[in-house]
């Protein structure tokens, strides 16, 4: 069951008043200094042994020896569950004090469903119910923000496809299974999916995530569980009983003649609230449909990028997918995400998600034969001859070029249109751009340690004339204003400037990209040289028969003496990081028993470089 977030518990305990549930059930209360007294209503009670203190908001009978809040009160008064108790303080129940004390049948809260509905409209309504259950659900809100959904894009999505969160709370507003309505419609849900033949709700602790058709019609769920809090065998991945049905995002089909294919619908998510609009999933990599199929040849889909998991069973399942869609004649390319890694977990560590899938959109691997296909066009383009600042031009000519463009669909692997390369010269860490008569200095490119900032310092001169100023190139305001006052200082037109700035954008995005790619690829292990005197001397040391009597007076000679056996197998296991499966050790004993020494002592005879210490504690 979804854990009620400890929050919530507390603010029902503090916002609702104990002494008006109290009044309000009935019952006469007389002061008695900071406390108030009654007559308890669970027993029979003629001395008032009903104390509540408002200052503490609690109540206690010192003749049943219960007491508690506001949601004791709930609970005993109406004999219900805790989470009844707290559904009905949620809700605001006026009726929630009254009555006597019985194990409640009739439930008060509002019912979501219509008891007349056939199987269709009640599958809609209890989506609808999850649908309005999660945006009131801290923390099924708080597991999507971190996964990595939050802000504009993720309300966007959760209202788009309706996500929602099944809490148990559904039955709590259905009557009870001893009514003639409570135990039909709970037969009913049995028959569409949603319970399950033990009265459990099927989604219960799960993100929901309907799949819809082109009415409106929910004809498939998928369900995460939003708690690693699990018995063990529990699984995380739920959908409805039966066959797969339906496809999920199918405007996409619609607007796009490409479509991104994940394995599950968190991954799709992650796509389209990064802007990646074109996006589709199967149901795992055993899930590829013929309905998704369908929809490919329905809609004229021409190519498809897959980006199942970068794991043994995603590369599998994408090459299976890969046949079964080059058979049907569609082009396919395989998105090459980090080894072990989904889209929403490298989505979540390479930081601006748009920037990082889009950088794997456009490099994704061309699973087909031969070469990659492109789609040419014929274009024609009017332009000027570009014309020097302080140049006199009489006359513009108008010229017209006819060129073949090589034009990609949307968010294709294929390159961007070709750039302009910009010869630069580096001085140390000063990047010079000489551009016509205009030369750039941009510092401080190094700085920058993520693909989301492009700060830079930019100074640019054009003959005596100079402008200089801090500015990020990924901000359009500020790339604006840098060009307003440098054409100001310089007397250049603003559209040679925004022309420059530009290429100088695209320039830096290139050497930072080669600079995170540098830093992050690992070192060429270096040879170590050794002289002959030295090589001389190891040998005589390996070839010693005494060998074992010489590393143990080395350890006596460093401080560190008894413990023979302990410092040979730490010893062993350090020479043997050279091995291509080193050994391990794990040391344990008592506190203050020497482990810290013993470490200390065979690390002191590993060179630095083969070196690295680190501590770790648990929770």
């Amino acid at each position: 069951m979804a854990r009620i977030p400890q929050a919530e518990i507390e603010r029902l305990k503090n916002e609702i008043s104990v002494e008006r549930l109290i009044i309000d059930a009935g019952v006469v209360l007389k002061k008695a200094g900071k406390d108030l007294l009654g007559c308890c209503p669970f027993h029979a009670d003629d001395t008032a042994s009903l104390v509540i203190t408002p200052a503490k908001n609690l109540w206690h009978c010192f003749s049943c020896g219960i007491g508690g809040g506001p949601i004791d009160w709930v609970m005993k008064k109406n004999g219900i569950s805790f989470r009844h108790a707290v559904e009905l303080l949620r809700e605001g129940i006026s009726s929630l004090a009254a009555g006597v004390v019985q194990q409640s049948t009739v439930r008060a809260l509002p019912v979501p469903v219509a008891f007349d509905a056939d199987n269709q409209k009640l599958l809609n309504q209890v989506a609808n119910y999850y649908h309005e259950t999660l945006k009131q659900s801290p923390e099924a809100l708080a597991y999507l923000e971190a996964r990595g959904f939050s802000g504009e894009a993720a309300q966007a999505a959760i209202n788009t496809f309706k996500l929602g969160f099944a809490n148990r709370t559904l039955g709590l507003r259905l009557p009870e299974k001893n009514r003639v309505a409570g135990a039909k419609i709970r037969h009913q849900l049995i028959e569409i999916g949603l319970y399950r033949e033990s009265g459990h709700e099927h989604f219960n602790g799960s993100l929901v995530i309907p799949v819809l058709d082109d009415a409106g019609n929910v004809v498939e769920m998928y369900g995460r569980k939003i708690t690693d809090r699990l018995r063990p065998g529990t699984p995380l991945h739920l959908y409805l009983p039966g066959p797969h049905r339906g496809v999920w995002n199918r405007d996409a089909f619609k607007a796009s003649e490409e479509i991104i294919l994940c394995e599950s619908l968190i991954d799709a998510l992650t796509f389209w609230c990064a802007g990646f609009r074109h996006v589709t999933t199967s149901y795992g990599i055993e899930g590829f449909t013929d309905d998704l199929l369908s929809a490919f040849k329905q809609y004229g889909t021409k190519r498809i990028l897959i980006a199942y998991d970068r794991d043994d069973a995603g590369e599998r399942g994408a090459a299976k997918v890969a046949e079964q869609l080059q058979s049907a004649g569609l082009d396919c390319y395989r998105m090459q995400f980090p080894k072990g890694m989904d889209a929403n977990e490298y989505a979540l560590k390479v930081t601006p998600a748009n920037k990082s899938l889009g950088l794997l959109i456009r490099k994704a691997v061309w699973l087909g034969q031969g070469q990659a296909p492109i789609e040419t066009l014929l274009t024609t383009t009017e332009t000027f001859p570009s014309l020097a600042a302080e140049s006199v031009v009489n006359e513009k000519k108008k010229i017209t070029e006819v060129s073949i463009e090589e034009k990609a669909l949307p968010a294709s692997p294929l390159p961007a249109l070709a750039q302009m390369e910009i010869a630069h010269e580096l001085q140390g860490d000063d990047i010079h751009l000489p551009l016509s008569n205009r030369r750039y200095r941009i510092r401080g490119l190094q700085n920058n340690h993520s693909l989301a900032l492009l700060k830079i310092n930019l100074f640019v001169s054009c003959g005596d004339a100079f402008y200089v100023d801090m500015l990020d190139l990924y901000s359009a305001k500020q790339r604006q204003s840098y060009i307003s006052q440098a054409a100001i200082e310089l007397r250049l037109k603003e559209d040679i400037l925004k022309s420059d700035l530009s290429r100088i954008l695209l320039k830096c995005e290139q050497l930072q990209e080669e600079a995170i790619n540098k830093a992050l690829k690992p070192a060429e292990p270096t040879a170590a040289s050794i002289s002959n005197d030295d090589r001389d001397a190891a040998l005589a040391l390996l070839r010693d028969p005494r060998l074992i009597e010489r590393i143990l007076t080395d350890f006596d000679a460093c401080g560190l003496t008894g413990e023979c056996t302990n410092k040979l197998i730490g010893y062993l296991a350090a020479v043997s990081r050279k091995l291509d499966k080193p050994l391990g050790i794990v040391i344990q004993s008592s506190s203050a028993a020497g482990k810290t020494s013993l470490m200390d002592a065979i690390l002191a005879f590993v060179p630095e470089e083969d070196k690295v210490k680190y501590s770790a504690m648990t929770g």
